[in-house]
């Protein structure tokens, strides 16, 4: 029987690729004002229709003030033949408005969603496909806290901000040029006034702008703090209930939240007195206008029907530049939030295989010539001169004290780290002209710690397989000794095993891992000592279940228990950085050296363990 897992349509086909909106200049002078500029350029057809919706649905705003003007007017010239015939003539154009607001809203609220959850899609997207072409090396130094805060916060605040840019700024913005356009075809004399608003109102924001900016970073750096500590204290709760620091975590933590709240607090007061500035100042504009209108009445320069028009546009522009004052603490907390998400699209620590070879198949060798690595920021080489060819399906194991460069060995060969002196082949290919996504394809990796995902035995075992064979699966289960706690869970292979595989012991975890691997069929399987978290009955069943795998495989092993790599076909002995020793188990152990020191204390370390637990 055949599992086909079924996958969702390319999410490229349907969402925006939006890495073209991340460069340099979010990081420069012009800070985020470009991906804002060139966000509205990509969807301008859209907002031009939008526009156009919107201009249909919100006329009686702009029109109810007319009729109003020409409802008093018709009244206080008396009654006469023309006066019904005016009154309704004016009801029906009312009524007319509002029955069409019902559809062009209808349709403008079409096309703005749309367009807001594309761009919203878009750049969550394009975050993750920049996260998955991150190295290794850029997640380690990047706490994972950081990066939480920075896809669901920030990303959030760009998607609040753009939304006040479609539904408040845009059509306020239209708003003031048709107020102010019908309040020239009235009078060009009176509209000169209104102008008085627009540089008040900038000055006034120009004066917080400064302050709110300082505050939105410092907000945003407290709550990236905070993720982060969240983080830790969640992977860190076993550790802490063991040793009883609940308390010292909850002070801890507690100290995060009173300086997010103090930041926070400064935040909101300049806020708050911003606001206050923006609506004294706003209304006392309004009543200043007032008084000018009724003077212009008195002295019979504009009509009683006039002052309310008059007055009822100045509002609607007192109102629209108000809204878009008001905005300025969304604006800087967008600004910075892109300069936020920026600091990961704009870092080049990313694997890139644009044009790389693509290997469909692989043999599984394996050459190091004279590789030496050293980490970006250390003085010495972690490893040194390594010279080594293993030929396909021969098995390699790697021993030596910690820090000796075996995992740094097993990084290089996954392509996660790069030789930064010498070599590395992959049949004959160097790692470095060839496509890592393509060729890991063709390996598989067992770490030490087990990495699994809150789902079922299966979703674990076959993650990432596009279709698998019910038989496939059960071999697996077997090989790796995974049905001998089976028949215990609920739901067998389909039983959930929680966050992290919580709900199974370390071995049980571990095992999963194993047939993970297994169910792939690799060419080159790595495992970093794979058998670390099992019992010696467990690992008695994967031991035997691995030495079948690896028959016509290119293997690589670093084990803790040195007597289980018997079998390989030559032992790397390494320490500092370097080869010490090389040979099979039995020439290592008939050489008395290096390898049979390590042999030696392993056994005894290991037999002390046993009997400490008796």
């Amino acid at each position: 029987m055949e599992h086909k897992i079924d996958k969702r349509e390319r999410s490229e086909n349907i969402i925006p690729n939006y890495d073209f909106l991340f460069n340099d200049d979010v990081k420069k002078a012009k800070k985020s004002k470009g991906f804002f500029r060139k966000i509205l350029k990509i969807n301008f057809g859209k907002l031009f229709i939008s526009s156009i919706f919107f201009i249909i649905k919100a006329s009686p705003v702009w029109i109810m003030p007319i009729i109003t003007a020409n409802v008093i007017d018709i009244i206080t010239a008396g009654f006469n033949d023309r006066t019904i015939h005016g009154l309704l003539i004016n009801a029906l154009i009312l009524l007319a408005l509002l029955v069409q607001n019902v559809p062009m809203h209808y349709l403008y609220a079409r096309v703005t969603d749309k367009m807001l959850r594309n761009s919203s899609a878009g750049i969550r997207a394009t975050v993750v496909r920049k996260l998955q072409r991150l190295s290794i090396t850029y997640h380690k130094e990047m706490e994972t806290g950081r990066i939480q805060s920075k896809f669901l916060r920030d990303i959030g605040n760009v998607d609040s901000f753009f939304s006040y840019i479609i539904r408040t700024i845009i059509p306020d913005i239209i708003g003031v040029i048709i107020s102010i356009g019908i309040s020239i075809y009235k009078s060009g004399t009176i509209t000169l006034i209104f102008f008085i608003v627009v540089p008040l109102n900038i000055l006034l924001a120009r004066a917080f702008r400064k302050p709110m900016t300082v505050n939105s970073r410092a907000l945003r750096a407290e709550s990236e703090n905070m993720s982060s500590r969240l983080s830790t204290m969640l992977e860190m709760m076993t550790v802490t209930k063991a040793h009883g620091l609940e308390e010292e975590e909850i002070s801890g933590f507690d100290n995060e939240i009173q300086k997010l709240t103090n930041v926070g607090l400064t935040a909101d007061k300049t806020n708050a007195f911003f606001g206050s500035c923006v609506w004294v100042l706003s209304n006392a504009l309004r009543f200043l206008f007032l008084f000018f209108c009724a003077y212009m009445a008195l002295i019979e320069k504009i009509t009683i029907g006039d002052v309310v028009l008059y007055q009822s546009l100045f509002a609607s522009i007192n109102g629209y530049v108000t809204s878009l004052i008001n905005i300025m603490p969304t604006l800087n907390t967008g600004m910075e939030s892109v300069r936020s998400i920026s600091e990961i699209m704009v870092s080049d620590d990313i694997e890139d295989n644009t044009g790389k070879e693509n290997i469909p198949t692989l043999e599984g060798r394996v050459d190091f010539n004279n590789v030496s690595y050293k980490y970006p920021d250390g003085e010495q080489d972690v490893i040194n001169n390594l010279d080594l060819h293993v030929k396909a399906g021969e098995c390699i194991a790697v021993v030596g004290a910690s820090g000796s460069g075996k995992s740094t060995i097993m990084n290089m060969i996954i392509g996660f780290l790069k030789p930064t002196n010498g070599e590395l082949l992959i049949d004959g290919k160097s790692i470095n002209d060839i496509s890592l996504s393509d060729y890991r394809k063709n390996i598989s990796v067992v770490p030490q710690n087990s990495i699994l995902f809150s789902g079922t035995i299966r979703q674990n075992i076959t993650y990432g397989l596009s279709h698998y064979k019910e038989e496939d699966l059960e071999r697996v289960l077997a090989m790796a000794n995974i049905n001998e706690f089976l028949g215990e869970l609920p739901n067998g292979v389909d039983t959930n095993i929680g966050e992290h595989g919580g709900k199974l012991s370390g071995g049980q975890k571990q095992r999963l891992t194993i047939a993970r691997a297994l169910i792939r069929n690799p060419r080159i399987l790595i495992l970093d000592e794979a058998t670390s978290a099992l019992d010696n009955i467990s690992e008695y069943h994967v031991q035997k279940a691995i030495s079948s795998l690896i028959k016509d495989r290119t293997t690589f092993i670093v084990a803790h228990r040195l007597s289980t790599i018997r079998n390989a076909d030559r032992i790397l002995v390494m320490e500092n950085g370097l080869c010490v020793e090389m040979g099979t188990y039995q020439e290592l152990m008939n050489k008395k050296a290096k390898f049979f020191e390590l042999k030696n204390m392993n056994d005894i370390t290991f037999k002390e363990a046993e009997e400490g637990l008796k």
